[in-house]
């Protein structure tokens, strides 16, 4: 399914990628997914310490969220990217005990 504004992160992610930021990304169950709210995506940053930079590109869309993927049940790699207001807010909140 091509939904727009789940092609522009697509989109940026291939550019970071071939700019050298990013290693790899991926999107599991593209094809079911009709708003960039529902989509989980996931990355691994071709070099930690550029990470900020990843993260920046993707602050301009709502609700962006990023945490470590502890679960890797949907992929391997390292982070997993959100565009959802419950999951940014749950993200805020784990970070915030972290630093408690």
């Amino acid at each position: 399914m091509n939904v727009p504004e789940i092609r522009e992160v697509k989109d940026l992610l291939a550019t970071l990628k071939s700019k050298g930021l990013v290693s790899e990304w991926e999107l599991p169950y593209e094809n079911l997914l009709t708003r960039r709210s529902a989509a989980i995506f996931f990355v691994t940053p071709a070099d930690e310490g550029k990470s900020i930079q990843i993260w920046n590109a993707l602050e301009g869309f709502k609700d962006f969220s990023v945490r470590t993927n502890t679960e890797r049940k949907l992929s391997q790699l390292r982070y997993r990217i959100t565009f959802s207001a419950e999951e940014k807010e749950k993200n805020q909140k784990s970070a915030s005990s972290v630093q408690a």
